[in-house]
């Protein structure tokens, strides 16, 4: 029995939300550096965006509040 048998992980393995392998510890939540910078890369381009509500007015700098 080895050192690491003993060990209780920190966090679960999880699946990489890119490809669905399982997690590794160094690039948690993804399973590489390939995986972690394909997704810096879509934040960078402004893939993940919260869109707002259509409803909502921005107030224009010459009304007063």
């Amino acid at each position: 029995m080895s050192l690491d048998d003993k060990v209780t992980p920190l966090r679960p393995k999880r699946p990489c939300p890119e490809c669905g392998k399982p997690s590794a510890r160094e690039t948690y939540p993804f399973c590489s550096t390939r995986c972690k910078d394909i997704d810096l890369n879509r934040w960078l381009k402004g893939a993940y965006v919260i869109k707002a509500r259509d409803d909502e007015e921005e107030p224009d700098a010459d009304e007063p509040k």
